[in-house]
């Protein structure tokens, strides 16, 4: 469906405007899918986010500034994510005994599990969105957003 079809637009849009409609509207339906997808697991796209990264630690703690580094969300409150996950017992907090103002945050069995449970779920998500395009297109699409974002 074509964007001012979606917005029900009858007036002729620059396409400079069109692109950043569209690309907004297809990040509100992957976030609504995708936060359908978590809902089950009481957690959010940016708590997903944070266990994926310390995950990615493979067994070593992630302190806070990795952690903050690697969010898709730069503006997230990283402290307030970990918190919420610590009170799940997704993950553990500790200060470092080498450097008392760095935390160090690791993943716990419980969340290493709902990773597992999620992972292809995730996947299955993912995927699902990229069936209309064939593997040049899927290829192209990355390629222009990427140029499109890094002006």
């Amino acid at each position: 469906m074509k964007i001012e079809d979606v917005i029900k637009s009858t007036v002729q849009m620059e396409n400079s405007k069109k692109i950043i409609l569209n690309i907004m509207y297809t990040n509100n339906i992957l976030a609504e899918k995708f936060n359908e997808l978590l809902k089950p697991y009481d957690i959010s796209g940016e708590q997903y986010n944070v266990l994926r990264i310390v995950r990615g630690q493979k067994g070593n703690p992630a302190n806070m500034c990795v952690i903050q580094e690697r969010m898709l969300a730069k503006t997230s409150n990283t402290t307030r994510l970990v918190d919420k996950l610590l009170l799940k017992e997704f993950v553990t907090r500790e200060v470092c005994p080498e450097n008392r103002r760095k935390i160090e945050v690791s993943i716990t069995p419980k969340g290493i599990d709902v990773l597992k449970e999620l992972d292809p779920k995730v996947t299955a998500h993912e995927e699902s969105f990229s069936k209309n395009l064939n593997t040049d297109e899927i290829v192209l699409l990355n390629h222009l957003l990427e140029k499109y974002r890094n002006q």
